[in-house]
């Protein structure tokens, strides 16, 4: 009985997701900081905050973004708060970029930097101009700027091919500045030289940097080979302060990556290490790996595409168990197999900041990539993007990925495209993303066998998501049928339906589908009190 002396009417439990507990905003601010002060495309472009003013940002975005989420949650008092939480972050994704455009207000000097026309001019860059040969003649003009008195930090002369008379011009340029530079991209600079012209080129503004204390150095695209490697051997060995290395398309062979391993003094401060595209091999991995273990503060690690096999895969995960502050990890395209994937399980607990990982195309299968899911899903609270496509994974592993994506509620994006999941990995993958994930813009299981029975629960489990932008679930097995049923799902913003162009309805004989039909209404009534 209440006061009143009416009987007590026992009410529903109901949830309510807004307003967010002050740990809640605080964890938000604390996620801000650290993506602000993360180097990014933008940082390069506009500067790296420093860790006090992204603190101050931060909470004014999270008191911005609090404001107007409460504003509409006012407006609709009797919803759950789903939607105001929808809105609280997408207003502080939205401001947060406007922040890394706008770059530091104060440089680490101390020096103030102005928003206006007119500003100190702190990058010198050559590489918006046509790509072409440059001689002497020409480099003295296009390098005249940096003659004299200037405050320069940053050059790039990436895109330009500088040749034996272009990089003598060069030479004492180099040499009266290098002193004041702090990054330098001599990425795609001898494009098209006979090799022999190359390396010297190489060696001239490798001696002219000599001693300059770098933050961020890219030498990808100058298919170097171990050669390249040694004729920077005089700059790579007096940097002790590096903490971007970029060395992608770069031929770094086994001999290759062994000098680059030599060369380098010191990587304690390296955050951002960069092998892609390069015929490394499993060799040429175990040295990568003695670079990884001497580098504790690396926060992003990208060895893609690199023809890494069993052992260097294994001995490149062994490597990353010293990086316990990596936030982003792509190992895409190698051939890693399912040891690799196992041993690479071991270490995913040390990475308690990791917010993207790359894991497709490494022949993980179900056994690897099981062990991967299980190891994410007890880590990595806060992972952003998932992408383990192309490992042949099965529905036998589909239990344990889903459950792992079930757990990562902050994520954006999730590619699982190019498996075996079929309808039965499908609707598991589906159940997984029906509850919660507020920020999830993209789902990709394109090429996985799915017929009508998986896509219309994927579709389901996403239309209704406020931000979602794409589902692909191309190259599948879905009926005419099952795509009028999909465009139909999908009326109200079509654009989040991916390209069905290459689906082919007739992917199953006849028989296998009425069989999987009748394995589907089975696996449906098992579904419904599963929790994942």
């Amino acid at each position: 009985m209440d006061s009143t002396g009416q009987a007590y009417q026992h009410r529903p439990l109901s949830i309510k997701l807004w307003p967010p507990s002050q740990s809640t905003r605080l964890m938000l601010v604390e996620r801000m900081t650290k993506n602000l002060t993360t180097p990014s495309i933008f940082s390069r472009k506009y500067g790296l905050l420093s860790k006090e003013e992204a603190e101050g940002d931060a909470k004014q975005i999270e008191d911005a973004a609090f404001a107007t989420a409460t504003q509409h949650f006012e407006k609709e008092p009797d919803g759950d708060g789903s939607s105001a939480v929808q809105i609280y972050a997408k207003e502080s994704s939205k401001l947060m970029l406007e922040v890394l455009k706008r770059g530091p207000r104060v440089k680490e000097e101390g020096e103030l930097i102005s928003e206006k026309a007119g500003a100190t001019e702190t990058v010198f860059d050559i590489s918006g101009g046509r790509r072409d040969f440059i001689n002497g003649e020409e480099a003295a003009e296009l390098l005249k700027p940096l003659r004299g008195p200037n405050s320069y930090t940053k050059i790039c002369f990436s895109n330009r091919s500088f040749g034996l008379d272009a990089a003598r011009v060069a030479e004492p340029i180099l040499l009266s500045i290098r002193d004041q530079l702090k990054e330098v991209d001599l990425s795609d600079f001898i494009a098209g030289r006979p090799e022999a012209e190359a390396l010297e080129v190489m060696t001239i503004f490798s001696s002219a940097l000599e001693g300059c204390v770098l933050r961020y150095l890219d030498l990808s695209n100058n298919a170097m080979g171990e050669k390249g490697v040694r004729a920077f051997r005089s700059l790579l060995k007096s940097q002790t302060n590096l903490e971007e290395l970029y060395l992608m398309n770069d031929g770094i062979s086994e001999e290759a990556a062994k000098a680059v391993s030599e060369l380098l003094p010191s990587t304690e401060k390296l955050r951002v290490l960069h092998f892609h595209n390069n015929m490394t091999g499993d060799e040429g991995a175990i040295a990568i790996g003695e670079i990884v273990k001497r580098s504790p503060a690396l926060e992003d690690f990208r060895c893609s595409s690199t023809r890494v096999g069993s052992d260097g895969g294994v001995a490149l995960a062994e490597a990353l168990g010293a990086c316990t502050h990596l936030k982003k990890l792509d190992l895409r395209d190698n051939m890693f197999g399912a040891e690799a994937g196992v041993a690479l399980s071991k270490v995913i607990p040390a990475f308690a900041d990791l917010t993207e990982i790359y894991l497709s195309y490494l022949n993980l299968e179900d056994d690897g990539a099981e062990a991967l899911a299980n190891a994410l899903k007890e880590s990595a609270p806060s992972l952003e993007i998932l992408d383990m496509a192309g490992n042949d994974i099965t529905a036998k592993a589909a239990a344990s990925v889903a459950a792992c994506i079930s757990s990562k509620q902050f994520l954006t994006k999730l590619n699982l495209s190019e498996n075996e999941l079929k309808d039965e990995g499908a609707v598991l993958i589906s159940k997984a993303l029906e509850e919660g994930h507020g920020q999830l813009n993209e789902v990709d299981l394109s090429t996985n066998s799915i017929t009508w029975s998986g896509a219309r629960p994927l579709a389901e489990a996403v239309v209704q998501k406020l931000g979602f932008k794409l589902l692909n679930i191309n190259a599948n097995f879905i009926s005419n049928e099952g795509i009028d049923e999909l465009k139909n799902l999908f009326k109200k913003s079509p654009d989040m339906l991916g390209p069905l162009d290459e689906n082919n309805p007739d992917g199953e004989d006849t028989d296998e589908e009425a069989e999987e039909d009748a394995d589907h209404d089975e696996l449906e009534s098992k579904l419904k009190g599963l929790g994942i």
